[in-house]
C-alpha cells in the first residue's frame, strides 16, 4: 500500500530532510474547543493517535515541538508524557517562537515541518519547508499550506501528519515492524 499516496511527488521530496515536527496544539492536537470547569480550571482532551504519532516520529529519529498560543499546564504534562522536545507555550507571534526554537536546536526551514490550524499559525507554516493544515482550518491558511490532512484537528489530524513525514523518508514500516 502507498502510504504517501495523496502527496505529491513534490511534497514528498520536501518531507524527506524532516528532522523537526513542529505541531500547534488547540485545532491540532485538540478539536480546538476550550472547556473550562465551574472554578475556572481549563479542560483539554487530547487523542491518542496523535500521541503514538508522535512516538513514532521520535523513534524513527525526528524531534518533536509544540509552540502554542496559550498557556496550559495540561499541555506541560501531554508534552512530558509524550516526551516531545521543546515546548513553548503563551507565544502568539509563532514565527518568532520557530525562529527561537530553530536557535536552540541547530534545526532550520528546510528541516522543519509545521501543522496548525489558524491565522496565527500561518507565518511559521510558510516559514518551513512542509507546513501541514487540518481540513477545518482557517481558508487562508489552507491556501497557503502545502499539504492538508483528511482528519480534522484533535481526530488523528496529527498523526496523519507524523506517518506521512515517516512515509516520505521511508521509515514507516521500520516503526511499525515492533507491532506486526
Amino acid at each position: 500500500m502507498n502510504w504517501c499516496q495523496d502527496l505529491t511527488e513534490e511534497q514528498a521530496t520536501k518531507l524527506q530532510d524532516v528532522k523537526l515536527a513542529v505541531f500547534d496544539v488547540d485545532g491540532i492536537l485538540t478539536n480546538g474547543q476550550l472547556l473550562f470547569l465551574p472554578d475556572g480550571q481549563e479542560v483539554k482532551q487530547f487523542n491518542t493517535l496523535d500521541g503514538l504519532g508522535i512516538k513514532l516520529l521520535q523513534k524513527a529519529g525526528i524531534e518533536t515541538a509544540i509552540i502554542t498560543g496559550r498557556r496550559s499546564s495540561q499541555v506541560e504534562l501531554r508534552a512530558r508524557s509524550l516526551g516531545i522536545t521543546y515546548l513553548e507555550q503563551g507565544r502568539e507571534d509563532k514565527l518568532i517562537a520557530l525562529k527561537e526554537l530553530w536557535q536552540k536546536s541547530g534545526h532550520n526551514a528546510n528541516t522543519t515541518a509545521y501543522i496548525g490550524d489558524d491565522l496565527p499559525d500561518l507565518s511559521a507554516i510558510r516559514a518551513v519547508t512542509f507546513g501541514a493544515t487540518v481540513p477545518n482550518g482557517h481558508p487562508l491558511v489552507q491556501k497557503h499550506a502545502d499539504w492538508c490532512t483528511l482528519r480534522r484537528g484533535g481526530e488523528g489530524a496529527g498523526r496523519e501528519f507524523c506517518e506521512k513525514i515517516l512515509a516520505a523518508q521511508d521509515k514507516l514500516d521500520q516503526v511499525w515492524e515492533p507491532y506486526l
